[in-house]
């Protein structure tokens, strides 16, 4: 699984990319502000179990991807891009975070996702852009693409 700092707690990897938002004015870590981002983030997220101290690696395939949507959502990035988004998660986990990308992109966020399943693309798009060797040779809107016609574009 890329993205997750490995060996570290479930708090750790949600907060590493926010160390200047939880900290205090003497660069002290501010303890409440780094357990209401945890908190905040494993309830949005439904990450399970609920324990921050919790090795990343301890955790299902599901629930760490998760927690690495969450460390970046908490930058509050005006575009989302993800990558294989769902590679290596149950079926559960894998309509949470289809839903989590369709969430995002209704609140307004602009994102980006690439994958190789038809299906999830088929499912979280809205547009796809169709890519063969580097170039894009087809786009379409989500509401007229079948796997069959992003098929044919793409070989």
């Amino acid at each position: 699984m890329q993205g997750i700092i490995v060996k570290q707690s479930v708090r750790a990897n949600l907060t590493a990319t926010v160390l200047d938002k939880i900290t205090g004015k003497m660069g002290l870590l501010d303890k409440k502000k780094e357990d209401e981002l945890v908190e905040e983030n494993m309830e949005k997220l439904d990450i399970r179990p609920r324990l921050p101290e919790m090795n990343i690696e301890h955790l299902s395939g599901g629930n760490a991807q998760k927690v690495v949507v969450g460390k970046w959502l908490s930058t509050d990035p005006k575009i989302f891009i993800v990558d294989e988004p769902t590679v290596g998660v149950d079926i559960g986990a894998k309509t949470e975070i289809h839903r989590l990308l369709r969430n995002l992109a209704v609140r307004g966020m602009g994102v980006v996702v690439i994958s190789s399943e038809l299906p999830e693309i088929l499912k979280v798009s809205d547009r796809i852009v169709v890519m063969k060797k580097g170039r894009i040779v087809g786009e379409m809107k989500a509401e007229e693409a079948t796997q069959k016609k992003i098929l044919e574009k793409a070989l």
